[in-house]
């Protein structure tokens, strides 16, 4: 390819709208260009790294035995009211309705499509385990789409789904994805951790995330260095060393005190001169079971920590968890929102992470503008309730498996995967005959990979202050060839031969044939990231040309004679498996 054909409208300042490097640098690197909040072209350039990242993808699941299939986007909404997730996936399912009325919704995921599918067209234990795959563009309305392509509304998303006759079946084709995904990002370039995660909407039993590791992530993983632990903050447990640290006191009377315009928990804290873990915080949530059903909910937690809110909805199993408006709190806690306490909280469910059961003479919310209770014990002043693991881990707790000290780090999740039992398949009553002649459902298991995210992701673990530094093995191209001088007919002609012969030698190859500055090319080059950089110029006259490695800024000149076989010697060792 020549630059002067190629289709790469690059910039040179960041813009205003992108928040993250790598949504910057794939707006400058003319990569992608925005449509609306959360869709976007991919140009040329960047789609030839989807592309890349998809055929790796497909090498994998194949060597698996994952058999590719496509399936349509837009769903009958039948058949997520039959799983049930209808109503689940709330705002995010992006519904519409057809000229007759009937409903739809454009597929997040496409677990009820392809149960369907595999319950209408398999039926003995004969034809399993099956692999089934595809590479499609899934849609989810968030909220707030950032990030770039990170947290779009339109995405691209390898999904494979498994099907096997039993519980051992399903784990094996688990551990075989699993390890799958390991090679996948492997061979993308990528420094990742598997972590355990809450399998969320999608369900399950069990759930692990691949977070590719920048400083830039969206998430937190909480992790061990002893033991390999690893998990996201929603999934995270933890053993808190100073939960006793009160134990030794005598209980004190209870006293109401005057805390004036201290609202907060380190306010309060401040203005009484005490540690925050002597102060509890209680917060109040609705939990929506049904259209029908509900209930408020009141949440206890040690001060210097926070609730986790995906902890607390799994454990009530509830569809929806919101913080409580004012108006609802009112109706069954007395006193001033937002300085009500446990003490005199009656006909609430009351949830209390350990981490506030052992804590004597406690500072709490008195339920009256600026003023709180000191010595407040659990079982004397107020009731837990249920005890349950609802906080959120963090550094310096402690590990569940080894009790080494627990480390946070941030990253970026590209894939999940999920052992999904018998919840799609129940649901949609998929069945299979089986040895013993009797019908039984499926036992699945889905697994998916946000391709976009994973492009993404690379360029947030390899760039630096010139732009990008790709991969070889994702790498839209593999090397440029630069002639210094656009007017200097002899470097344009060996830059040409030396184009020439490596695209005839099979390299990903762009030649900058472009009338432009010197200056403007090599900023160019390393903006996009190739990762090898033929420069033809003044070592010309000894019979000579310029290799630059993108990756770490090394140049050696070689003789023109040797220059193609050296770059392809190099292009071979970066894609060596």
């Amino acid at each position: 390819m020549r630059m002067s054909s190629l289709f790469a409208p690059t910039l040179r300042e960041d813009p205003a709208e992108a928040e993250t490097i790598s949504h910057k640098l794939m707006l400058r690197a003319g990569m992608i260009r925005k449509v609306a909040a959360g869709i976007y072209n991919f140009l040329p350039l960047g789609y030839r790294v989807i592309k890349k990242i998809e055929q790796i993808i497909r090498e994998e699941m194949d060597a698996k035995g994952g058999q590719e299939l496509f399936m349509p986007a837009l769903q009958p909404a039948e058949l997520w009211k039959k799983s049930g997730r209808w109503d689940v996936y709330g705002p995010e399912l992006m519904r519409l309705k057809d000229r007759n009325g009937r409903e739809f919704c454009l597929g997040p995921t496409h677990e009820e499509i392809i149960t369907t599918l595999v319950a209408e067209n398999v039926k003995s234990y004969r034809e399993l385990p099956l692999l089934l795959y595809q590479i499609q563009t899934k849609f989810r309305d968030e909220i707030r789409p950032r990030f770039g392509v990170m947290r779009a509304r339109e995405f691209l998303m390898k999904d494979l789904y498994s099907f096997d006759r039993d519980e051992e079946g399903m784990n094996k084709s688990y551990e075989a994805m699993y390890d799958a995904y390991c090679r996948v990002f492997k061979r993308c370039g990528l420094v990742f951790k598997i972590v355990e995660a809450d399998p969320g909407a999608i369900g399950g039993t069990g759930s692990h995330e691949f977070m590719v590791l920048a400083k830039t992530g969206e998430e937190e993983i909480i992790y061990c260095d002893d033991c390999n632990y690893a998990a996201n903050t929603n999934q995270a447990s933890s053993i808190v060393t100073d939960i006793d640290f009160s134990l030794g006191e005598e209980e004190k009377p209870l006293e109401k005190v005057h805390t004036p315009n201290a609202k907060s928990i380190e306010e309060v804290a401040a203005f009484l001169g005490v540690d925050k873990r002597r102060t509890i915080k209680t917060l109040f949530y609705e939990a929506i079971y049904s259209k029908d059903e509900w209930e408020i909910v009141a949440a206890l937690i040690r001060g210097d920590y926070e609730v986790n809110e995906t902890k607390l909805k799994n454990y009530l199993g509830c569809l929806h968890l919101n913080l409580a408006k004012e108006e609802e709190i009112a109706k069954v806690a007395p006193g001033k929102v937002g300085f009500v306490g446990p003490v005199n909280l009656r006909g609430v469910r009351i949830i209390s992470d350990p981490t506030v059961q052992k804590i004597k003479n406690a500072v709490v919310g008195a339920g009256e503008e600026d003023y709180h209770f000191i010595n407040a014990n659990p079982g004397r002043d107020f009731n837990l309730g249920e005890v349950v693991d609802i906080r959120l881990a963090k550094a310096g707790d402690r590990c569940v498996r080894c009790g080494a000290e627990l480390k946070v780090t941030r990253g970026i999740e590209v894939g999940h995967i999920f052992k999904l039992g018998h919840k799609y398949s129940k649901a949609m009553e998929a069945k299979f005959v089986d040895s013993d002649g009797k019908e039984k459902y499926y036992y699945m298991g889905c697994y998916g990979i946000g391709v976009g995210r994973t492009m993404a992701a690379a360029i947030e673990q390899n760039h630096d202050e010139d732009g990008i530094v790709w991969p070889m093995s994702i790498a839209p191209y593999h090397v440029i060839v630069i002639p210094v001088e656009y007017s200097n007919g002899e470097q344009m002609r060996v830059a040409t031969e030396i184009y020439d012969e490596l695209k005839k030698r099979g390299v990903e190859v762009v030649l900058d044939d472009r009338d432009e500055r010197p200056g403007v090319k090599f900023k160019d080059a390393d903006l996009i990231g190739f990762p090898l950089r033929v420069t033809v110029g003044e070592a010309l006259k000894d019979g000579k040309v310029e290799l630059r490695w993108r990756k770490t800024k090394e140049t050696k000149l070689y003789p023109i004679e040797r220059i193609v076989d050296v770059v392809v010697s190099e292009i071979e060792k970066e894609l060596k498996p």
